[in-house]
C-alpha cells in the first residue's frame, strides 16, 4: 500500500493476545541486541513517531523502551515550543535533542509540526510551511550523512476508533490526564489534517528516510508492526554478533575469580 493515501490503512487487524505477547517479547529482545551493538560500536539512531491523537504513540514508546537501557535511550515528548524555543528557527530545539554516539532517541511528535499543526491552525504563513518540506528533507539528509539511522512511523486510526478512545480517556479516571480540549479541536479539523499528512508523506519520503504508515485500530498489531519496522531500520547493516571478551580484562577476571572463564 502507498503511504500517500491514509484511507488504504483503515484496516482493523485482530492480533490474538498470545501471538501478540510472543511476538512482542521477541521484538523487544531483538531491540536489546540492537541497542547493545549501538553501545559497543558507537552508533546512533532516531525513531520519529507521528499519528492522530489517541492513536497509540505513548503505548508504542512504552513497549519499545521497556527492556532498553535508559542510559542510552532518550524519549523526547514534543509539545508546543517554549518562548525561548519559539525565538529560534523551528529546527533549533531538535538539534539540541539529537542523539550522540551509542544513543537511540525517540521523538513522540517531531519537527513535522511545522507542516502539520502550524499549517492546519495557521500559526505559520503558507509560504513558510511550504518551504519547510525542503528544509526538513535537508535536515534529515544531514542526519543520515552523519551516520544516524532514522525511522519514521505514522500511526493511523479511523474516526470511529479515535472517538472510542477519546471517550475511554474521559470516563476512565486514571486516563483523564491523557486528554484535553486540544483533542477535540484537532478532531474537528480531521479533513485538514488528512490533507496535511498525505502532503507530508509525498514531500518527505525519500528512499533513505521514508514514512511508514501503520494501521493502528488494533493496538496490539500496531505495536508489533511498528517494532518490526523499527528493528529493521535500526538494525540494517549492523553487526549483531556478540563481541569477543577483552583478553586483558579476561585475564584479570580469571585471576581475581580463581578460575578459567570459557
Amino acid at each position: 500500500m502507498s503511504p500517500h493515501n491514509l484511507a488504504d490503512f483503515e484496516v482493523d487487524h485482530d492480533l490474538p493476545r498470545r501471538d501478540y505477547e510472543t511476538r512482542l517479547e521477541a521484538l523487544q529482545h531483538r531491540l536489546e541486541l540492537i541497542q547493545a551493538a549501538y553501545i559497543v560500536q558507537g552508533l546512533k539512531g532516531i525513531v520519529a513517531i507521528e499519528g492522530w491523537d489517541a492513536s497509540g504513540k505513548g503505548g508504542l514508546v512504552t513497549r519499545m523502551n521497556a527492556t532498553l537501557d535508559p542510559r542510552f535511550s532518550k524519549v523526547w515528548s514534543i509539545a508546543a515550543p517554549t518562548r525561548d524555543e519559539a525565538a529560534h528557527h523551528y529546527l533549533w530545539r531538535f538539534w539540541q535533542r539529537l542523539p550522540g554516539n551509542r544513543e537511540i532517541a525517540v521523538f513522540d511528535r517531531t519537527w513535522y509540526g511545522r507542516v502539520l499543526v502550524e499549517r492546519v491552525d495557521g500559526f505559520t504563513p503558507e509560504p513558510r510551511w511550504r518551504e519547510a518540506y525542503k528544509e526538513i528533507n535537508d535536515f534529515e539528509a544531514l542526519l543520515l550523512a552523519d551516520g544516524v539511522r532514522l525511522v519514521k512511523i505514522f500511526l493511523h486510526i479511523t474516526q470511529d476508533e479515535q472517538d472510542k478512545r477519546l471517550e475511554e480517556r474521559l470516563i476512565t479516571p486514571w486516563k483523564r490526564w491523557k486528554t484535553g480540549k486540544d483533542d477535540y479541536h484537532n478532531r474537528s479539523r480531521r479533513a485538514d489534517y488528512v490533507s496535511a499528512y498525505e502532503d507530508m508523506f509525498r514531500a518527505c519520503s525519500p528512499p533513505a528516510a521514508p514514512w511508514h504508515v501503520v494501521a493502528a485500530d488494533d493496538k496490539k498489531w500496531a505495536r508489533v508492526r511498528s517494532l518490526e519496522l523499527i528493528c529493521d531500520a535500526l538494525g540494517a547493516g549492523v553487526d549483531l554478533r556478540w563481541p569477543e571478551p577483552d583478553a586483558e580484562l579476561k585475564a584479570i577476571a580469571e585471576k581475581a575469580l580463581g578460575k578459567k572463564l570459557d
